[in-house]
């Protein structure tokens, strides 16, 4: 997001990333971590970002942080985790997460029409409607018949559920940090306090306080306060 960018870019070279089939980033006949993580190593590359970036991602794109920490971790300055749920063994098998159905994408006739039907996922209020407005505008685009969204239903499948993502937490190879809301409808503080367990015990966890799980649109300044906060007192351990 913009604003997001903007305060950032203040103290630190900014590239934001659009995975392959979401945003405005082409499509892949199929798709997985190992393929996400080569695109976000190109991306840093290309945008040169210098020794040791830190990479951020929040929800899906903490999933794919984790992988990335696992896979290349040692070229990070740090991995920052945000809302994305590794809940304990035994709290899955009690309640699993269904994966979202992505893949029917309705046509809607005007791009009023559609923009009215944009929805977060899962389902919260925001009181900041004109950030979620600018992300549902930028979310659409034409289709044969009227608008549609941008991504592609095959980018966001079941299949990810099937990955150890709890394994690739675990074995980050570089610092690691989670940020969660205090009213997250994934991230728990039980769950935040076993994801803990598995980053250990030098890994901050931030709860931030009155945000649910897009925290970055309930509580933007607060995230970002928090988030600099963090990503300086990295800057300043790392050896000169």
């Amino acid at each position: 997001m913009e604003l997001h960018r903007a305060y950032f870019a203040r103290d630190f070279r900014v590239a934001a990333i659009d995975l392959s089939g979401m945003g405005d980033s082409g499509r892949r006949a199929s798709y997985g971590s190992d393929l996400r993580a080569q695109e976000m190593r190109a991306v840093i590359a290309d945008a040169a970002l210098g020794a040791r970036p830190f990479v951020i991602g929040h929800s899906f794109g903490g999933f794919m942080t984790m992988k990335f920490a696992a896979a290349f971790g040692e070229e990070l300055g740090g991995a920052v985790i945000v809302d994305s749920p590794i809940r304990a063994p035994e709290e899955e098998a009690q309640s699993p997460l269904a994966p979202p159905k992505w893949a029917n994408k309705k046509i809607y006739p005007t791009f009023e029409a559609a923009l009215a039907r944009f929805r977060l996922m899962p389902p919260q209020t925001c009181e900041n409607e004109f950030i979620v407005e600018y992300i549902a505008r930028h979310s659409l685009m034409p289709a044969d018949g009227g608008w549609t969204w941008k991504f592609d239903g095959a980018a966001m499948g079941a299949r990810r559920f099937g990955e150890p993502f709890r394994e690739y937490l675990q074995a980050a190879r570089c610092r690691a940090a989670l940020l969660f809301g205090e009213n997250s409808a994934l991230v728990s503080r039980h769950t935040a306090s076993y994801m803990s367990s598995l980053m250990g015990s030098e890994a901050p966890i931030v709860e931030m306080p009155e945000a649910q799980h897009h925290v970055m649109l309930d509580q933007p300044l607060a995230f970002v306060a928090a988030l600099r906060m963090l990503l300086q007192s990295w800057v300043r351990a790392e050896p000169p």
